[in-house]
């Protein structure tokens, strides 16, 4: 079994497509996205056009259930944006996906864990925002009851793989389409990936195991930065544009 993992696309439609003439380029035919698929300020109809046309496994990510639970003024600065450039047909599409799911009994598949779209799994935040690898311990409470032995999580924008002691590994592939941004939860924080390039992961079962290949993919990043610029998110832009939030 071979395929890739796609999430965190965040409107950004050239970083998609870029991603996915990769994945082609690779002989790669399977493709799983992990959600947050259109919120933020860059072109969220695009984007989930392409996501839609796919023939692909999808489950929802927090930003995408933002979009669908509650009404448009008590959306964030990411959401309305998007809220605004999306249509009923995009929303019940995205009403249809669930947060969890299991593809061909191996692998078990939700955006940040499978209690919560909205915690990390494989990071800690300290109290003074520095960001590290969560403990052994911790990962696998969150993994306890998850049967199979390839688990797909997002929600960091870190791409990032951790064997288990019993021989599952879990993995994040980054994000395609926003490699930087500011949180306040649990504490404030920064997630900067240090490159504008999109990012994925090839996932491949051999001889009963599982490795990962992440792929890092140049596409036209300036182009978006601008895009984000234009919309009123400078912040936005500096990540594009470099993989740093300035």
């Amino acid at each position: 079994m071979r395929f890739a993992a796609i999430a965190d696309v965040h409107g950004n439609h050239l970083a998609l497509e870029a991603v996915l003439a990769d994945v082609r380029a690779q002989g790669i035919t399977e493709i799983i996205n992990l959600g947050d698929m259109a919120s933020g300020a860059l072109d969220a109809r695009r984007t989930m056009d392409i996501l839609m046309g796919l023939d692909a496994v999808h489950v929802l990510g927090n930003h995408d259930r933002y979009l669908i639970d509650r009404p448009v003024e008590k959306m964030g600065s990411w959401d309305r944006p998007a809220y605004a450039q999306l249509d009923v047909a995009h929303l019940d599409w995205l009403r249809a996906i669930p947060a969890t799911r299991v593809f061909n009994d191996e692998v078990f598949l939700c955006h940040a864990t499978p209690a919560s779209d909205e915690i990390y799994w494989l990071e800690a935040v300290h109290a003074d925002g520095t960001i590290a690898t969560a403990t052994l311990e911790t990962i696998e409470a969150v993994a306890e009851g998850i049967e199979q032995p390839l688990v797909l999580c997002a929600h960091s924008h870190i791409a990032r793989a951790v064997r288990l002691r019993d021989g599952r590994l879990i993995v994040n592939p980054g994000s395609v389409g926003c490699p930087g941004y500011r949180d306040r939860h649990p504490y404030p924080h920064v997630v900067q990936a240090g490159t504008p390039d999109a990012r994925y992961a090839i996932l491949e079962q051999s001889a009963g195991a599982w490795s990962v290949t992440f792929r890092h993919v140049p596409y036209d990043h300036e182009a978006m930065a601008a895009l984000a610029l234009r919309n009123g998110m400078p912040e936005l832009a500096s990540a594009l544009a470099t993989g740093w939030i300035r």
